[in-house]
């Protein structure tokens, strides 16, 4: 198993059940051209939490982590006309890149984007949500998970990317701040009784990777 077969499969689903979206890649495109970090998700994941949010018929959606605004699409779209997106970005200049490109892909009127750290700008948000996507900075997962539990009702979907770091999540002595703060979460959603929680690794365009999905049950 190599990483080029990872990119080959991932490009056959993509195509087959995704297809290209100009408005989506210009959203890419955007976010590279200014320099961003290349940490969005891939299409498939895109198109993923797309259904996650419309299967849960999610009217409110809070995102923990805009960056260019290529997952804050995938969102919107999910969401009525009436319905909301809240996004946090901590970046000035990836917020800048994620109005543009929110605003291209027609979504602007369901997305209200706040600029600021996020474990601050939580403690100014009233809920509830319905679906909360975190992936921001991940040595502050178990912070935002506190917020996420808030902000929740029984019934939301919290779910949570880039949860595996490579592996360095099953290693109780790594030194890695980030792989040491989704133990911390992962360990949080195992003792907390109000969430019924899985974890399932993923190979593709990113490599070793996987998310955690959390039901709110009470």
């Amino acid at each position: 198993m190599t990483q080029a077969l990872w990119d080959e499969v991932d490009d056959y689903f993509r195509g087959l059940l995704v297809g290209d979206d100009p408005r989506l890649t210009a959203a890419l495109e955007d976010a590279a051209a200014a320099g961003l970090p290349p940490h969005d998700v891939t299409a498939a994941e895109g198109k993923l939490i797309h259904l996650l949010a419309r299967s849960a018929g999610a009217r409110r959606i809070l995102e923990i982590g805009t960056l260019g605004g290529y997952s804050t699409i995938w969102l919107a779209r999910a969401v009525p006309d009436t319905g909301r997106v809240v996004t946090i970005e901590r970046d000035p200049r990836a917020a800048e890149v994620a109005r543009r490109n929110i605003e291209r892909a027609g979504v602007a009127p369901r997305v209200e984007l706040l600029e600021g750290d996020a474990r601050e700008v939580l403690s100014t948000l009233d809920g509830p949500f319905d679906l909360v996507f975190i992936d921001a900075d991940k040595r502050s997962n178990p912070v935002y998970l506190e917020h996420a539990l808030r902000l929740a009702r029984p019934g939301t979907l919290i779910v949570a990317d880039n949860v595996v770091r490579q592996g360095a999540v099953a290693d109780p002595e790594t030194q890695d701040p980030d792989a040491r703060g989704v133990r911390t979460f992962a360990e949080a959603l195992a003792n907390e009784p109000r969430i019924d929680a899985t974890a399932i690794q993923t190979v593709g365009a990113k490599g070793h990777d996987g998310f955690v999905a959390a039901l709110v049950t009470a």
